[in-house]
């Protein structure tokens, strides 16, 4: 679980986890709907919850599972490599 986290952070993709209790199961979901994800902002921080609805009108609550700030920074540039992409940039600018 901690690999599949960090890769999918590492490649600038948003990892969610639904809150405990919480599942798939649980909310009704399929895995065919259609997601609207609301509440990133440009200041999101590790562990914050969002609010995501469904093309069906259902919604329910998930936690990041950017767990620090290095993970958030990772995320707001797009991964791993477009973040050290940059502090290179910056460095020799």
């Amino acid at each position: 679980e901690r690999i599949h986290r960090s890769n999918l952070i590492g490649m600038g993709v948003l990892p969610l986890e639904f809150l405990p209790g919480e599942g798939a199961e649980e909310l009704g979901l399929s895995g065919e709907e259609v997601f609207t994800i609301t509440g990133i902002s440009d200041d999101l921080k590790p562990g914050e919850k969002l609010k995501v609805t469904t093309d069906t009108g259902k919604s329910f609550e998930v936690v990041t599972r950017l767990d620090n700030a290095t993970e958030v920074q990772y995320y707001r540039h797009g991964g791993i490599l477009q973040y050290v992409l940059r502090q290179m940039a910056n460095q020799d600018g």
